[in-house]
């Protein structure tokens, strides 16, 4: 079993409960399938033409994503499972086909400790099984060790297909408004906190289950609501930053007072490869007609672009984690990007006025230049340069009276520069070509130079290093070729290649080999040296330095090429256009192997721009650049993706750091190492998920051999969590962590021992990592800054209070992981303090010490353990935050039930300091 947890965040208070239709849906026809009774087996159908339902709340104290009520109208009928997949149905299906096979107590009871992926797959062997077409598409399924999908590479999902799938989130809420009633659900208070069979408190005919037993995944990516009516609606384009995923209708083991009809999350962020042993899912069944996306600007569009290629696959491809693309969405004219650099892959379009054409990303790969006029057309055109960032930020336009399709360049004296042209208009005729101009442009610190004029004729195609060679395409295959020293002297000649015969697209290699690429119309010449017929643009065409004719490669069938550019020595970009002229595909061609790989689709994607860092850093280094300080990949979930930037943090302040926080998400939000006095260094390096067992495994691998200067170490004491096995989901250590390279190579390597590699850092700054995990943690050392909320007034028990009774080797186990941390303590000469953070005070109120429990009868002698454990290891210090819920952290400092928020931890790590201070 495997739970990848994340940042604790603001649990929803309840609303009214167990009251039907809390969200007012539509009253619908609900029926068993008699359409193919045999393959829908398990299914009712939703008779939901003119039926609408509404997702959201208005409740203030709603997560900013619930938020507000949306309304979601249907015009279409769909199938629906009446009970969650069963644990024996799954097997059943997915063991002869994946090999997958889940431990059943009962085959009866729902199908759990499953990723959303895992769900995917099974909705498409079960259409397979009954020869319907699949709902969702990939190129290559990444499975763990446990035999769990973890990634699919290319993953897509085509609502247009008559296929089963997982219910959209609105298909969910329309038909569990119509008999909510949480108060008959399994829940903390009646289930024993485990699953039960499926449809055990339904009458038959009905749906069951929805509320509570086990958690669902639906289908749609997590986004937010708008104040709007959508029709059709199947969620978020993508997952963001985060890749989120929306799970719904409670568990086993929550209580139902947070059990609302409007809830979309659990408790952690939760991704396509999170799994727990209380999250399953119900299939449903059924093409959506007119599908609607609603993107994070709040409009609502029937098309979305996709991203194919992984983060992996461009590594593969262009030998880089660090590669960005920016095209042009044809739709809107905004310019829109992909990071790869980020393991969860997200469209980011940036929405404003200016309609931008050809786009090119600077060499630094910060930020991207445009224009506003299109190659081979009349007018003027406006050049800007803008950060490539989600917002667009510090657009600056060049003041002339038109600009033209910008190249970057770098110069011999590392001044960086932008190359463009007077006109965008095609070149055809000779007297017209003449009266425009080429130009180049400074451009540092955020702004333009002085433009500077370097000769006569538009060659936008770009300039060699060495200035003898400029080309341009726009009806003609044009090159200007000068001696290097004749630049601006106008000592030049025009030439037209291609025998003069139609050409497009022409860009000139970067790379120094003076190689031009085009595309043309399948003149006599392209045919002659291919051997073959074909259409226009059906062929990439690349010429020498005399433009003489090298090289050929075919667009896939049924394809053309268009917008081709370079991106690297034997790389290409390009688009893809069908029978219909529609620019459907950006892909990258490889050169040497003349292989085409598809790297995102869409309904029209223009100008496409692929920059890439190379791992140059590994040069002459006896160092595996796929290894060294990789610490995630897209398998990985969130306590991955979070450890992985603690560990740049290690390797980065290892010199410098006198002070480490390790333990759980407790400590991550809890202590701020920057408010700390100047003489502490802090790093926090807690992570999720965590129990003694990973701070040990941190602290005797990492933190004690490299952080030489270590005088102070700052451990949480989450006894309330110390039920986990040590072979459990919160030990990353035993659970996941070989899917990551960088741990197995420092493993290899004795854990760098004797000192870790010159180029360590630079390399795990520059893996694979989440931008948005980057924000949080490089500014601030590891803390994570959390929005403050309240205490909780009926806070939850999420596990059985009475587990230290009937298994304390579990809890003893986390106690002896303490110790050894300490035993490691006094040998080095560092201070532990081991601190039990805060709780909500209405635990008070009830028998459990905290979230996960423990009798509160037990704890005062467990506690009066540790502070014991003073007495056998000197350099220990134990603080007691919690005080058995008797502190004083009011509600204004807490972040939900168990966590401190941003001002929380002000007082809590000034608390610290003052310890830290007697410690001498």
């Amino acid at each position: 079993m495997r739970l990848l947890v994340g940042i604790l965040i603001f649990a929803v208070s309840c609303i009214l409960l167990g009251c039907p239709g809390t969200n007012d849906p539509s009253s619908v026809e609900i029926s068993p399938v008699n359409m193919q009774a045999d393959s829908l087996m398990g299914m009712l159908n939703v008779d939901a033409v003119d039926a609408f339902a509404v997702l959201g709340t208005d409740d203030a104290k709603a997560r900013a994503n619930e938020r507000p009520k949306m309304n979601v109208t249907f015009d279409y009928s769909f199938s629906l499972g009446r009970h969650e997949v069963t644990c024996g149905e799954f097997n059943a299906l997915m063991t002869p086909s994946f090999g997958a096979a889940l431990p059943c107590e009962n085959g009866d009871l729902p199908a759990v400790d499953v990723t959303y992926y895992d769900a995917v797959l099974f909705a498409n062997a079960r259409s397979k099984a009954e020869n319907f077409d699949t709902a969702y598409t990939y190129i290559r399924a990444v499975f763990d060790a446990q035999n769990h999908c973890t990634n699919l590479d290319g993953f897509a999902f085509h609502p247009e297909a008559k296929a089963y799938r997982l219910p959209t989130e609105a298909e969910w809420v329309l038909v569990a408004g119509q008999t909510w009633n949480v108060g008959n659900g399994w829940t903390a208070e009646n289930s024993d906190y485990k699953l039960h069979p499926v449809c055990n408190l339904a009458p038959d005919g009905e749906f069951c289950d929805m509320a509570g037993n086990a958690m669902e995944w639906v289908n749609d990516w997590l986004g937010n609501f708008g104040d709007t009516s959508v029709a059709n609606f199947v969620g978020a384009p993508d997952g963001g930053s985060l890749g989120q995923r929306i799970v719904k209708g409670g568990s086993f083991r929550n209580e139902a007072s947070s059990i609302t009809l409007y809830g979309r999350g659990d408790i952690y962020t939760v991704t396509s490869s999170t799994r727990a042993d209380y999250v399953g899912f119900r299939i449903a069944f059924g093409a959506i007609p007119s599908a609607t996306w609603m993107g994070k600007d709040g409009k609502v569009s029937g098309s979305r672009i996709v991203p194919i290629a992984s983060s992996s696959v461009m590594h593969s491809v262009a030998g880089a984690y660090r590669a960005k693309l920016a095209f042009r969405n044809d739709l809107t004219g905004n310019l829109a990007y992909i990071d790869y650099s980020n393991a969860v892959l997200s469209v980011v379009e940036i929405t404003d006025t200016i309609n931008v054409y050809h786009p090119e990303i600077s060499p630094n790969g910060m930020r991207v230049a445009f224009c506003t006029g299109l190659e081979g057309t009349p007018g003027k055109s406006s050049l800007y340069v803008r950060d490539l960032n989600a917002d667009g930020t510090n657009l600056v336009r060049l003041d002339v009276e038109s600009a033209a399709i910008p190249r970057w360049r770098v110069l011999e004296n590392g001044d960086t520069v932008i190359v463009y042209v007077s006109s965008a208009d095609n070149n055809k005729d000779s007297a017209i070509f003449n009266t425009t101009s080429t130009w180049q442009v400074p451009f540092a610190n955020g702004t333009f130079g002085v433009p500077q004029k370097l000769f006569d004729g538009a060659y936008h195609g770009g300039i060699s290093d060495d200035n003898t060679l400029a080309v341009t395409g726009a009806r003609l295959l044009r090159a200007r070729i000068a001696d290097a020293n004749a630049l601006t002297t106008g000592s030049a000649i025009d030439v037209v290649w291609y025998n003069g015969e139609q050409a497009c697209n022409a860009a000139l290699a970067k790379d120094g080999s003076k190689r031009t690429l085009f595309l043309d119309f399948g003149g006599k010449t392209g045919r002659e040296f291919v051997g073959a017929d074909y259409g226009t643009h059906e062929r990439l065409l690349i010429v020498d330095s005399t433009g003489t004719l090298i090289q050929s490669v075919a667009a896939p069938a049924g394809y053309s090429f268009d917008h081709t550019e370079w991106a690297g020595a034997t790389l290409v970009v390009a688009t893809l256009t069908n029978m219909n002229g529609a620019h459907q595909k950006v892909v990258l061609i490889n050169l040497v192997e003349s292989g085409i790989v598809e790297l995102v689709e869409g309904e029209e994607l223009w100008h496409p721009s692929l920059w890439t860092l190379q791992n140059a850093q590994t040069v002459g280094l006896d160092l595996a650049p796929d290894s060294a300080g990789f610490y995630y990949n897209e398998k990985g979930g969130e306590g991955a993706i979070i450890l992985r930037y603690k560990m740049e943090l290690l390797w980065k302040y290892r010199d410098t750091a006198n002070l480490v926080v390790l333990g759980s998400s407790r400590p991550l939000g809890g202590v701020n190492p920057l408010l700390l006095s100047n003489e502490f260094f802090g790093l926090n390096l807690a992570n999720v998920p965590n129990m003694v067992f990973v701070s040990d495994y941190l602290a005797t691998h990492y933190i004690f051999p490299h952080v030489k200067n270590l005088k102070y170490l700052v451990v949480s004491l989450d006894i309330d969590l110390w039920f986990h096995e040590e072979r459990s989901e919160y030990n990353f250590f035993f659970q996941e962590y070989r899917e990551y390279p960088g741990y197995i190579y420092d493993e290899n390597h004795d854990f760098w021992i004797n000192g870790i590699p010159e180029k360590m850092v630079e390399m795990t700054e520059n893996s694979m990592g989440l931008d948005h995990y980057a924000l949080w943690f490089r500014d601030t050392r590891g803390f994570n800054i959390q929005d403050c909320a309240s205490w909780e007034e009926k806070p939850a028990i999420e596990y059985d209070s009475t587990w230290k009774s009937t298994q304390p080797s579990t809890y003893y186990a986390s106690f002896n992981h303490l110790k050894n941390i300490l035993m490691m303590a006094e040998n080095n000469g560092v201070y532990v303090i081991g601190i039990v953070f805060p709780q909500s005070p209405a635990y008070r109120n009830t028998g459990a010490f905290g979230r996960y429990g423990l009798r509160r009868s037990e704890v005062p002698a467990l506690l009066q353990e540790l502070q014991d454990l003073t007495k056998e290891y000197p350099h220990f210090v134990f603080m007691d935050e919690n005080k058995m819920g008797e502190h004083d952290y009011p509600d204004e400092f807490a972040q939900n039930r168990d966590h401190l928020c941003a001002s929380g931890a002000v007082q809590l790590t000034a608390r610290l300091d003052s310890v830290l201070k007697t410690l001498k």
